[in-house]
């Protein structure tokens, strides 16, 4: 097996989007396009501990493949988590860091013949970003896309202003959002389409729902905690009848 390839990052840019969520935007300064494909992973290697284990970290990368060497990241703040504390108590504009080459299956077919259910939760939502912002940006043929994200309060809601423009400017695109510990009532403030509803709970009641009649023209992508995706993937395919050929996942934890 051939070594594998590490590059060396600069952060230039750190924006706050939640309470404790922040984007992380990476200049790769010895190359000129970074290449991935739109739903890859990149791992670091953090001044963290000593132990491999300790040390290297993974993060889905948030941005679509582009022509440049600049890649965002979408990163939560845990409890005890050495890579997200490192991230959030000591990387500031300037911090160097390293990481190896894109990995990771969950990705779309170079072909979208069928519609599109992707499901998530927290910084879940970042390949699902990527995935996106590339079929608009490459101009990919594709069908109907419905995003289903859950987290717990609105001030949580990440990347709403981009999902808001995206359900105004196509029929193509719906959003729903689970909001877990958040009251819900009909004065809502924000200025919500009929493309984009907002939910009291959690994210499995919408898909239920919405999918109840088996279809073979649907393929539903996972990616969150492993809590929600093993009970997600146990209502589609236990419950729901849809075969594994249809399920892709990919675990935060």
């Amino acid at each position: 097996m051939p070594p594998a390839q590490w590059y060396t990052g600069i952060v230039i840019q750190i924006q706050d989007l939640a309470p404790n969520t922040r984007s992380f935007t990476i200049q790769i300064p010895e190359v000129t396009v970074f290449p991935f494909i739109a739903g890859q992973f990149i791992t670091f290697d953090l001044p963290v501990g000593e132990k491999r284990l300790q040390r290297w970290r993974s993060y889905s990368i948030a941005s679509p493949p582009r022509d440049s060497n600049l890649i965002e990241l979408c990163l939560v703040h845990l409890d005890r988590g050495l890579g997200s504390t490192y991230f959030f108590e000591q990387v500031v504009i300037g911090t160097e860091l390293k990481f190896k080459k894109p990995e990771g299956g969950f990705v779309l077919p170079d072909i979208i013949d069928h519609d599109l259910v992707m499901i998530c939760t927290g910084t879940g939502i970042a390949p699902f970003r990527s995935m996106i912002q590339d079929i608009i940006h490459h101009k990919v043929n594709h069908q109907n896309i419905h995003l289903i994200f859950g987290t717990r309060h609105r001030e949580d809601i990440l990347y709403l202003d981009e999902w808001h423009a995206l359900a105004r400017d196509y029929d193509w695109f719906k959003f729903d959002i689970a909001l877990s510990r958040e009251i819900i009532n009909n004065d809502d403030p924000y200025p919500w389409s009929n493309a984009i509803k907002i939910h009291k709970g959690y994210v499995h009641p919408i898909y239920i729902d919405a999918y109840a009649d088996y279809r073979s023209d649907i393929h539903f992508y996972l990616c969150g905690w492993s809590k929600m995706i093993d009970e997600a993937v146990a209502n589609l395919f236990v419950q729901m009848k849809y075969p594994r050929q249809q399920i892709h996942y990919e675990l935060y934890g």
